[in-house]
């Protein structure tokens, strides 16, 4: 059989067409970054274009190649934003790097990737002499500041201050074509189960994230928006924020490190923030001010949640109290990283307002370049009746296919297993009932932890909560609730148990609670259940 070839141009989708389209055709739309120092930095599309080709000419003066690595620890700011497009505009490779992990897995990753290059932040320099002795592959450390914030004395070798080398530029610089399935980028994930693992990033899967991200029906982002990322561009990529942003040219606002609850609400108010993404427990803090201070959102208008399932309370304070669209969002490292969102569709603007509620609780329905199934222990599909629990698999074109310099590809029949179990309704609503390695198996029946923990943290007293699986003489494992009180608030291990009533089948409630002062995070803001499992593995059971 002969195809009719189309007659169309053939022009890759590259990761430098996103900044060139910005600074084109929304060159003036502002910048705005709250810089390590504390003050606030504005600029424009136009210049942070221009700024990045003097980064590419700047990298290529050190000597790095297409296909080297360009390593990142950074906030969010100016300077990433630049790192972002003056690498993989010219073949290099961006890779951002967790400052928050634990200085062995820092340098892990760092050798792991094979960074050439080592850009950044002036706050984080006692960190980098630290780790620059074990760094054996990077060969340049650059300070993302000017020459007089160098230390006079330092034990990294051949510091270089990234103001020079932009200034040394002229910029005089075309962006090359190249194939669209280069590399353009690596985000590693948070290494729960074992050695952090390399997603390695194509040109192609990231521009078309980026068109999946801004939809109506997803993120719902556009030039008139004032958009702040929370989300650290540290992982995943700020959630594709930046490329969107330059996308649809709308302003972008950075917040730096300064992520307290005071700081955000003072720079959402002074720039006039309409949307904004991060995690849980950002919101929790931002909340706290807010609400400690009788305040009110001025601008802001829409979030999306994602990174830890966002509990139902959270979810109604926003929208009741403060008038702020909240959309939960699902989606992991491996899939670049977005993969549902929970948006209300025409059939469901009739249902009363508890039932709305109960659907946008939900992980949501996937986005156009994301399939999904769920299976059962034997790899049986699962029927899509909201009730039928399996484990979640999905496949797309943002969806990695092998792990860097990993030889065994972890798919599944051409399915990615993510991990999760969870269910899918009969309208495609995704809901993750637990991590397979999280889920309570007592006495033979399956417990959500995660259906747990959100009705603990609808209690008035409670700020946080955690619930894991602890073995158990007689059932096999057993719930066990871990709570953080909100500051100034007093709950009984009885009070919290009693709250379960009527909510949940009697042998689904926990049979005891610990109180404590925090609860473990990862660096991403996801609740380290496995230090509380070690914690508590001896936990000797109260009666209920």
């Amino acid at each position: 059989m002969s195809l009719l070839p189309g007659q169309m141009m053939q022009l890759p989708l590259l990761i430098s067409s996103l900044i060139t389209h910005a600074a084109r055709h929304s060159g003036d739309t502002e910048i705005v970054s709250k810089r390590v120092e504390g003050d606030l930095h504005r600029y424009t599309w136009a210049k942070a274009e221009l700024r990045s080709r003097k980064l590419a000419q700047a990298l290529a003066r050190l000597g790095c190649q297409p296909g080297d690595r360009v390593g990142t620890l950074a906030w969010n700011g100016y300077r990433h934003l630049e790192i972002y497009y003056g690498t993989s505009g010219t073949g290099l490779v961006c890779h951002t790097v967790n400052p928050r992990l634990f200085p062995d897995q820092i340098t892990w990753i760092i050798n792991d990737a094979a960074d050439k290059v080592l850009c950044f932040d002036l706050n984080l320099l006692p960190l980098v002499e630290k780790l620059a002795p074990a760094c054996t592959t990077v060969k340049h450390f650059v300070l993302l500041g000017f020459r007089e914030q160098l230390p006079p004395e330092t034990a990294i070798p051949n510091l270089l201050a990234y103001e020079d080398l932009i200034a040394a530029e002229d910029g005089d610089l075309a962006w090359p074509t190249f194939d669209e399935n280069t590399a353009s980028s690596i985000c590693y994930t948070s290494g729960t189960t074992g050695d952090p693992k390399g997603a390695v990033y194509s040109h192609r899967s990231t521009v078309l994230h980026s068109f999946g991200a801004a939809l109506p029906d997803s993120m719902n982002i556009s030039s008139r928006d004032v958009v702040l990322p929370v989300v650290p561009m540290f992982h995943v990529n700020a959630w594709g924020i930046p490329y969107s942003a330059a996308m649809i040219g709308c302003k972008l606002v950075f917040p730096g490190p300064h992520l307290d609850g005071k700081s955000l609400y003072d720079l959402f108010e002074a720039e006039q923030v309409t949307f904004s993404a991060g995690v849980p427990t950002v919101w929790l803090g931002l909340l706290n001010h807010v609400q400690a201070n009788g305040l009110k959102f001025s601008s802001f208008k829409s979030t999306v949640i994602g990174g830890a399932a966002c509990p139902a309370s959270m979810i109604q304070t926003l929208e009741d109290d403060f008038n702020v669209e909240v959309v939960h969002a699902w989606g992991m490292t491996e899939l670049s990283p977005l993969g549902t969102l929970s948006r209300l569709r025409s059939k469901h603007l009739g249902l009363s307002k508890a039932e709305q509620r109960a659907l946008l609780a939900k992980q949501g329905k996937v986005i156009y370049g994301i399939d999904m199934q769920i299976v059962n222990a034997d790899g049986q599909v699962q029927p899509w009746d909201g009730e039928a629990s399996g484990d979640l698999l999905v496949r797309g074109h943002w969806v990695i296919n092998s792990y860097f310099g990993k030889a065994n590809a972890p798919l599944r029949d051409g399915w990615f297993p993510t991990g999760d179990v969870a269910t899918i309704d009969a309208d495609g609503f995704m809901l993750i009932t637990d991590r397979s390695k999280d889920v309570i198996k007592s006495g033979g029946e399956w417990i959500s932890s995660i259906a747990l923990e959100n009705l603990a943290v609808a209690h008035p007293a409670v700020h946080q909560a955690a619930v894991i699986s602890v073995a158990h003489p007689q059932w096999g494992e057993r719930p066990l609730l871990t709570v953080v009180l909100k500051p100034g608030a007093t709950a009984t291990r009885e009070d919290l148990l009693a709250f379960y009533e009527g909510k949940i089948p009697r042998w689904q409630v926990p049979n005891d609670v610990i109180f404590l002062p925090e609860l473990p995070h990862t660096a991403t803001g996801k609740i380290q259940k496995l230090k509380l499992r070690e914690a508590f593995r001896n936990h000797q059971w109260s009666e209920l």
